[in-house]
């Protein structure tokens, strides 16, 4: 999944109740589906402070001086739009209700 799918989540802004058994259909055990969806994100987190990180060294201005603080628009505008995404573990119960989310168990597999 790429930044711009992330950017353009339905994933709801504040919480939301979900059904437990709609959450846990999947691996029948809610502790596995947690522990998926809270991996996940993990990685959209990276992903997401990854491309921030990189957008807003686009506009630094280094200089020797403490005093000096310089009030970027652009910057602030970058960081308002990131301040505004859903939050990660939002998008992933999202993609893990939607079945976007690539799963398998180890353990299960070598059996």
């Amino acid at each position: 999944m790429n930044m711009n799918d992330l950017k353009n989540s339905k994933a709801p802004v504040s919480t939301v109740t979900i059904n437990k058994n709609e959450f846990d259909e999947k691996t029948n055990n809610i502790y596995e589906a947690i522990s998926i969806t809270a991996k996940r994100a993990v990685q959209i987190n990276s992903e997401i402070k990854k491309e921030l990180l990189e957008k807003l060294e686009e506009f630094a201005t280094y200089s020797d001086s403490l005093e000096e603080v310089f009030e970027n628009k652009e910057q602030i505008e970058v960081s308002k739009f990131y301040e505004k995404l859903p939050k990660p573990h939002a998008m992933a119960v999202e993609e893990w209700l939607m079945d976007k989310i690539y799963y398998r168990n180890t353990d299960k597999d070598t059996e």
